[in-house]
């Protein structure tokens, strides 16, 4: 592992997978402050220059197929949500991975893979962890931070470290029970919710139930079972 700091830059994501042809394995982008950053669905990611963790990693996998490449959104939420647990608060995984306590987002994740030849090639993993950071004023929902939740305040290159240990153990042990420990970490697992339909805007009621082979969430309707892709619906919360 190789952490680079940048203190001021556009975006971790873009400039990694820019420079990733003579990045080794596991190479890591950290900034004190991003002016592009970018989370699920276009948004802009609201960080206090200092205050929190930006950093992506490089992954270079030589035995993961196409097909399977959601187990490595799957490691690295399951790793932070074990770091979570290590400072004695409990997480979950809000499909298919930002990372929530209880109805409030603490970290969000952006994964770009490379595929070729039928196997992942390349994987970029954009983290943005809202770590010491109080208040929030742009207009994403819920926002929270480690530090609000311990009333402590973290060294933030010490926390990345802390972090990146997780998040490889679990890459690196990843396994046939990866993907069960990951739905069991769902956010709303088990729980009547209601949802929109992104294509109609119409809501519906359902009960989350865990994945497909396709990394599709699955809902109990009362229609049945359904399966639906990123983008396809969002939580009412």
């Amino acid at each position: 592992m190789k952490i680079l700091w940048f203190k001021t830059i556009g975006s971790t994501n873009k400039s990694l997978f820019e420079d990733k042809e003579n990045l080794s394995n596991k190479t890591v982008y950290a900034a004190e402050f991003q002016t592009s950053g970018k989370g699920q669905r276009e948004n802009n990611w609201e960080s206090a220059e200092g205050q929190n963790l930006l950093f992506s990693i490089l992954i270079k996998p030589t035995d993961i197929l196409a097909e399977h490449q959601f187990i490595i959104s799957q490691a690295v939420a399951l790793g932070i949500v074990a770091y979570l647990k290590s400072k004695g608060v409990d997480a979950t995984i809000k499909w298919p991975n930002d990372i929530y306590v209880g109805d409030n987002k603490i970290c969000g994740i952006l994964i770009e893979n490379t595929v070729n030849g039928g196997r992942l090639i390349c994987s970029i993993i954009g983290i943005g962890f809202n770590l010491n950071q109080k208040y929030f004023f742009s207009d994403a929902n819920n926002p929270i931070s480690l530090s609000t939740l311990t009333d402590i305040d973290y060294a933030v290159r010490d926390e990345l470290k802390e972090m990146l240990h997780f998040i490889f153990m679990e890459y690196d042990e990843r396994n046939s029970s990866t993907e069960s420990n990951y739905i069991s970490k769902l956010y709303r697992l088990g729980k009547k919710s209601t949802f929109i339909h992104c294509a109609t805007n119409k809501s519906f009621e359902g009960t989350i139930k865990g994945v497909d082979a396709c990394a599709r969430i699955i809902i109990e309707t009362n229609e049945g079972d359904k399966s639906f892709a990123f983008k396809e619906i969002k939580y009412v919360i």
